[in-house]
């Protein structure tokens, strides 16, 4: 047989199970707890899927409340078991019509998206390739901004996390903001001292201001700090409002939402209404790897650079394939959520993380022994 013949043999193969497995980790902020604009969490969730077919296992996962897990098990796992490995694609159609009534966006597409992924990995896998080589690349790397810089940090941790990652040779950096806004120059005069001049200062409001609030401190932070970014200054549902801030903040100062689109329609409402300066997509909300194509075209299509929002572990692999890349958010807790969890995690070299090309998939193996005693979700493997 030929060497197509082969790996069109070798894909061909039924998927014979799913597994779903959850695991939670303590966050390590102050008092065991982090916060941002809006919100405050004692704790970080990954559901997990892995799908076998022909002695290989995909996995994929998404961060999401425990109930992702059984909503995959209760929608998901009999549209896919029995079907061929060849096309994720057109599982992640089918997962999307079983989906209709019991809820696509939130954690519907939080669902398919873990499931979609351990979808792509299992064929490139069973192909014996490294994601990026089946995808269709456009880069072999992609670069980062370092993330944390949670609302509740002292000032001594704040510039201790953030200057490590500039020492580390991440050129650009991110905090939380506007929680507390009066407390926010305080903090970012703090950073700015502690990185110098050059590197770059990213801030996310998570959505904590109003169009006047978020427009005043806009200004300011680009003024007096030099921020070049500002992340959901207003709610992402606030179309309007980010338009308004693209338009009249400072030049410099990019406006970024995306993070929570979970529907092809969720993008196109932000990139139809000039909402952003930068579109942001999750790989693990947005349809995994299937619906971060379909993003992908779009922001090409409009001229609009695309952020990655954390997951680094499969974003390093997922954006490689998207033509107007930006950046991926290497977030405090996913890359320590991660870096327990799996071996092959990558970690920035140069300002970038580079997917290995010697391992086949997204390169990650789960360190079972280690991930046991965060389980919260499923059994044991056995």
């Amino acid at each position: 047989m030929n060497a197509a013949g082969t790996a069109d043999e070798s894909v061909s193969c039924r998927i014979e199970s799913v597994e779903v497995h959850a695991f939670q980790l303590p966050t390590d902020g102050p008092d065991g707890k982090e916060q941002d604009g809006t919100m405050e969490w004692d704790s970080t969730t990954m559901v997990l899927v892995r799908v076998h077919a022909d002695g290989r296992t995909g996995l994929g996962y998404t961060y999401g409340d425990v109930s992702v897990a059984s909503f995959i098990e209760s929608q998901l796992v009999d549209v896919v078991r029995g079907r061929t490995a060849a096309s994720p694609a057109a599982l992640a159609e089918l997962m999307g019509r079983q989906i209709r009534n019991a809820g696509r966006p939130g954690a519907g597409a939080m669902a398919v998206s873990a499931v979609d992924v351990a979808l792509w990995d299992l064929k490139a896998r069973l192909l014996e390739l490294p994601l990026i080589h089946l995808l269709p690349s456009w880069h072999d790397r992609v670069p980062v901004y370092g993330s944390g810089g949670f609302t509740n940090y002292s000032l001594d941790r704040l510039t201790d996390q953030l200057g490590g990652w500039v020492e580390q040779g991440i050129p650009r950096v991110k905090l939380k903001t506007s929680r507390d806004p009066e407390s926010d120059p305080r903090r970012l005069a703090a950073v700015r001292k502690a990185i110098g001049d050059e590197p770059e200062i990213f801030t996310d409001a998570n959505g904590a201001l109003g169009r006047k609030q978020a427009l005043y401190w806009a200004h300011r932070f680009h003024e007096e700090w030099d921020v070049r970014w500002f992340e959901e200054p207003v709610s992402s549902a606030d179309i309007e409002g980010l338009r308004m801030l693209s338009e009249r903040g400072p030049a410099r100062l990019e406006i970024a939402a995306g993070e929570y689109a979970y529907t092809s329609r969720d993008f196109v409402n932000l990139v139809q209404g000039r909402a952003v300066d930068c579109l942001q997509a999750d790989v693990t909300r947005c349809g995994g790897i299937t619906g971060l194509l379909e993003t992908a075209g779009l922001s090409a299509a409009h001229h609009l650079d695309l952020s990655a929002h954390c997951a680094p572990a499969l974003s390093a692999h997922a954006f490689c394939a998207v033509r107007r890349l930006r950046h991926l958010e290497y977030f405090h807790d996913h890359v320590r959520f991660e870096g327990l969890l799996f071996d092959g995690t990558l970690s920035p070299d140069g300002g970038a993380v580079r997917p290995d090309p010697g391992r086949p998939g997204l390169g990650l193996d789960i360190k079972w022994p280690d991930a046991e005693r965060y389980r919260v979700y499923g059994t044991p493997p056995t």
